[in-house]
């Protein structure tokens, strides 16, 4: 009994220690480490991918490394000034003679014979020579040029790294504009598979009371079962989109995200976008490649013309020199010696490798005047075939469009005509994937126009959506 009259006791507190930890268990339960979606719109997709992704970070590498390869040109314009040091062992020492002074023999009589006189060996084992060169360059045309082609190839860097995000921007906007395209998709098959779950609801009710036969309940069934599919698929191409976003802009690909925007907003630009479009190709990124290329090429024909030029350069120089027999360094005696000139070089023959490397330039800039030429009319063709698609996708919205209005009235009607018995459901499945086509076809219109934009900005060089 008293054991009883515990229990009964201690539950009413047993009771409340549970409620009291039941959040606490709940909280330690969840998940650790879920972020929330990152909110994503065009403008921050754009400004996280050219901030982090790798092959636009190493194109602006790539215009300092030319910097710094156009000062090092520039460098050859300013005095060379170098500690230099020379050391000499005499194997054999010099002879020296004099006419009409006899210097003493030395020991070789057919050597005196023709010398005419005796000589006397001049220096010692050992001659050591330490101290400062300078050299700097008067006349040298051929330099002048080429500090214009290193000019050239840091405009050229800079030019890559423009394309590079150009690219980029075309893909991040092509990756987004995917996702909204797969974000709408979602939305027509979850509605079309809510229909169709809501018409067998329906159905199974009117069944349940004998209004209904079996075969249409069945059929009901059916439809929803097949309206599963790809309700999972246009959801698994969305999860892929994203993927495919995350990994463009360069963050954790496990980082969930949530594109902010719809194709409704799209819509209302689309022909305000249309007739604003500019076709110049002024700013193109391939031709102005070419263009500082073709530049490069006539610098480089003119430097190569330059060697035939004289060339002049001034040397100063200032050194100390020791001779000695042995390796007494602290008895050494270094006697000072400085001396200034100028060399002149005249170039004369060179196997006519200057005038083989004229000559090859100059088939090089024929040829780049001509892929240039190329490279321009097709481009015009590719700015036509996106103008084009552009001008097409507003006229298949505006149908698909007037579409999906009649496509709704009809859809509605078929379930009205069902509901008072003078339809059939086979009346509302069609319906229904007329609806559901209409309202993709809407989505395609809008999707292709956004992508057709999205490659003309490229072609046509733009760095801002048009």
């Amino acid at each position: 009994m008293e054991k009883s009259k515990m229990k009964t006791k201690w539950r009413p507190t047993l009771m409340l220690c549970l409620m009291l930890a039941t959040p606490l268990l709940t909280q330690a339960t969840e998940p650790a480490g879920i972020q929330p979606p990152l909110p994503l719109t065009l403008s921050d997709a754009l400004e996280i991918a050219l901030s982090k992704n790798l092959t636009v970070r190493i194109a602006g590498e790539e215009i300092e490394r030319q910097e710094y390869a156009r000062k090092g040109t520039y460098a050859s314009l300013f005095p060379q000034i170098d500690f230099v040091g020379d050391y000499q062992y005499a194997i054999r020492k010099q002879m020296m003679y004099m006419d009409g002074m006899d210097l003493g023999g030395t020991g070789d009589a057919e050597e005196e014979s023709s010398a005419g006189s005796g000589g006397v060996q001049v220096g010692r084992d050992h001659t050591w020579s330490v101290g400062f060169s300078a050299s700097v360059p008067i006349v040298s045309a051929s330099l002048w040029k080429s500090l214009k082609i290193s000019g050239y190839d840091v405009e050229l860097a800079v030019e890559k790294a423009r394309s590079s995000r150009i690219e980029m921007r075309n893909q991040v906007k092509q990756a987004f504009y995917s996702v909204l395209f797969a974000e709408e998709s979602v939305k027509v098959f979850r509605e079309a598979y809510d229909n169709a779950l809501r018409n067998y609801q329906d159905i199974e009710a009117k069944f349940e009371q004998g209004l209904e036969s079996e075969y249409d309940m069945i059929r009901a069934d059916v439809n929803v079962k097949n309206a599963e599919p790809d309700l999972y698929n246009a959801e698994n191409s969305l999860e892929l989109t994203h993927w495919r976003l995350k990994a463009l802009m360069g963050i954790d690909l496990e980082r969930p995200i949530e594109c902010i925007g719809s194709f409704a907003e799209y819509e209302t630009e689309m022909y305000g976008n249309f007739l604003a479009t500019d076709t110049l190709l002024t700013n193109n990124s391939d031709l102005r490649q070419l263009d500082i290329q073709y530049h490069q090429l006539k610098k480089t024909k003119e430097m190569q013309i330059a060697e035939y030029y004289p060339t002049l350069n001034a040397s100063f120089s200032y050194l100390w020199n020791a001779m000695a027999n042995d390796f007494r360094f602290k008895n050494y005696r270094w006697d000072p010696y400085a001396f200034v000139g100028v060399s002149l070089k005249v170039p004369l023959f060179s196997g006519g490798q200057r005038y083989s490397n004229v000559k090859q330039t100059s088939i090089g800039i024929r040829q780049m005047e001509w892929q240039r030429d190329d490279t321009e009319r097709n481009l015009r063709v590719t700015v036509k075939q996106y103008y084009d698609e552009m001008n097409t996708s507003i006229k298949q919205y505006h149908a698909a469009r007037r579409g999906v209005e009649q496509a709704e009235k009809g859809y509605y009607i078929s379930v009205k005509r069902y509901d008072t018995g003078d339809g059939t459901l086979l009346e509302i499945n069609d319906s229904q994937l007329s609806l559901t086509n209409a309202r993709l076809n809407l989505n395609q219109s809008v999707y292709n126009f956004l992508i057709a934009r999205a490659e003309l900005e490229k072609t046509l060089g733009s760095e801002q959506t048009l």
